[in-house]
């Protein structure tokens, strides 16, 4: 079977078709600025060249077709006919509490989707966008949400909770949901093998780091607590978000800049973090570059950056009683060599300790613990397409 992974944005839609019989990827590709004038398509087809079309796309339905054209191009397509598709999988930010796994997409399905679009006001609605999209064009196949949210579901209160009335929760779900589940779920997995145990005997802390970071916290198969709450602003310090935070500091805030709600929620997801500290970029290459250049606030920035990832990890530590090992992934995670020694340095009173050498490294599946270190340290790529379309194939079949 083949199966078709959509992960619809706001302007976007980025897709990949993969081979379930030896998961190999047969394309790639990603839509851009739909709805918006100067729409282009990229496409890249195993063993072909990359190609690009330049074609206004007035919404994702516009932008699905143009997709499903070229997979079936005689020239540079990666299947004979649209009958190659065997199921649909969609990415989907946020299920609330209703999902603690993927499931096969029906009416009730979308409700819950639509139910969360208040907490969840940049991702769902495009998600759901793509959702409605493939249904009409791909009507006979059966489709699949894949949920951030679900991996997380199996925190127990006392991690989900937030000390607030509790009717906050009985009226609105307000807890912790946590997210980039597929990719925690991924790397988790990859980490048991390479400790050559079972999944559910290892204690792991995974850090997802890239302009959206998140780190879970995983003993005996099952999510313990996760850095991401109610929204993705909590937590570590981002690209654009300011993570933890007093939240009086917002009240304070609004009175100060005359700020209503919409405009406090844009300040902290889009002008805080690593762009707002540093005044230099949301992109870390960008301040790490300028904090070698003696710029003091983008060395403040990284110190801030820092300091939040490693008393995560001392926290985690602490609530999962011992760890086995912690794992970096995601595009900071993968291929950040600074970074990550910054982090690691002075942890050896934790077991954690790494070898410079080893981890010079980018982009790969390695150990780069010391012999010595008791917590073992992964480089980990994540693939979160493949847990996409394996959840897929699976309730397809």
């Amino acid at each position: 079977m083949k199966v078709l992974v959509v992960n619809a944005g706001s302007s976007s839609i980025k897709y990949q078709v993969m081979d379930m019989t030896d998961e190999s990827v047969l394309a790639v590709g990603l839509v851009d600025r739909v709805g918006i004038p100067g729409s282009t398509l990229e496409h890249k087809p195993l063993g072909k060249d990359e190609v690009v079309i330049k074609k206004d796309l007035p919404d994702h339905t516009a932008g699905m077709e143009l997709v499903l054209e070229v997979l079936v191009n005689p020239e540079y397509g990666c299947i004979q006919s649209m009958d190659e598709i065997g199921a649909v999988g969609h990415r989907v930010v946020h299920g609330g509490e209703a999902f603690a796994a993927s499931v096969v997409i029906d009416d009730q399905v979308k409700k819950v989707i639509r139910d969360c679009f208040d907490i969840a006001p940049l991702h769902n609605p495009p998600n759901l966008m793509g959702i409605d999209a493939c249904q009409r064009l791909m009507p006979n196949v059966k489709h699949v949400a894949v949920f951030d949210t679900a991996f997380h579901q199996t925190m127990e209160p006392a991690h989900y909770m937030y000390a607030i009335p509790y009717e906050a929760y009985e009226k609105f779900r307000i807890r912790r949901y946590g997210f980039h589940g597929t990719s925690h779920y991924y790397v988790a997995h990859q980490a048991a093998e390479m400790l050559g145990k079972p999944y559910e005997d290892c204690k792991i802390i995974t850090l997802h780091l890239g302009n959206g970071a998140s780190m879970a916290a995983i003993k005996d198969g099952k999510v313990v607590e996760t850095s991401m709450g109610f929204t993705p602003l909590e937590g570590l310090v981002m690209g654009t978000r300011s993570g933890d935070i007093d939240p009086a500091i917002v009240f304070f805030l609004m009175d100060k800049l005359g700020m209503d709600s919409q405009e406090a929620n844009n300040y902290f997801n889009k002008k805080s973090g690593m762009l707002g500290l540093s005044g230099v970029s949301n992109d870390l290459r960008d301040v790490l570059e300028a904090a070698a250049s003696g710029n003091e606030r983008a060395q403040i920035a990284l110190d801030v950056y820092y300091n939040a990832i490693k008393g995560y990890i001392g926290n985690y530590i602490a609530k999962l009683n011992g760890c086995d090992c912690i794992i970096f992934t995601a595009g900071v995670g993968e291929n950040g060599i600074d970074t990550r020694a910054d982090i690691c340095a002075d942890l050896d009173a934790l077991g954690i300790k790494m070898d410079i050498e080893k981890n010079k490294v980018r982009g790969k599946k390695v150990d780069v613990a010391t012999a010595d270190s008791q917590i073992r340290i992964f480089i980990i790529p994540t693939n979160e397409e493949l847990v996409i379309a394996r959840d897929t194939y699976g309730l397809a079949k």
